[in-house]
């Protein structure tokens, strides 16, 4: 997996084939059909990696926060840092082209933020126990489509007003957190 993870952001997905992994892992591509079921089952386990290692990182650090000021202190520090990478930044766009690009890398990363915004949600609900059904999912999904949004405006523009947004985000929080409302 880190072989094609590797390969994906050096060349995009023209560049992950079969023969390419298999050289560059010093393996037999035979070995790789068997694993994969060919190069779509290779892909999809490539770009699951590769969700992992991009995706993953920022909700544990969401959901480890204690309360909504703590995880947007984690946004504030984490964005300019993940998309201020290059490699990562390749490695996002690649993801989307892929998702765009074929339904089966698609529906990846539809079940992986899927994943994300359910464990956001039901941190929520925890934090906040009388929030009336559906609130947490609703916010959750609010925040995963606003950090993928700040993402993608970040990487193509990196003069983007960060801390503002959040500033701004911070301002309609209510002034006791944790307050239940």
């Amino acid at each position: 997996m880190e072989t094609g993870v590797a390969l994906l952001r050096e060349h995009g997905w023209p560049g992950v084939t079969t023969r390419a992994v298999a050289e560059r892992a010093g393996t037999n591509p035979g070995l790789i059909h068997y694993h994969f079921g060919g190069l779509p089952g290779l892909h999809a386990a490539i770009f699951r990696r590769a969700t992992d290692l991009i995706v993953n990182p920022l909700v544990t650090e969401l959901l480890s926060a204690g309360d909504e000021r703590a995880a947007l202190a984690v946004v504030r520090a984490l964005l300019p840092a993940t998309t201020g990478d290059e490699p990562t930044t390749r490695l996002a766009a690649e993801l989307i082209a892929g998702a765009t690009r074929d339904p089966a890398l698609g529906a990846v990363l539809r079940d992986e933020l899927r994943r994300a915004r359910t464990q956001l949600a039901e941190r929520l609900e925890r934090l906040h126990p009388r929030w009336p059904p559906g609130r947490s999912a609703g916010v959750a999904t609010l925040v995963v489509a606003a950090l993928d949004g700040l993402m993608l405006h970040y990487m193509i523009d990196g003069e983007l007003p960060v801390d503002e947004v959040l500033s701004a985000v911070e301002c309609l929080m209510p002034e006791r957190p944790g307050a239940g409302s």
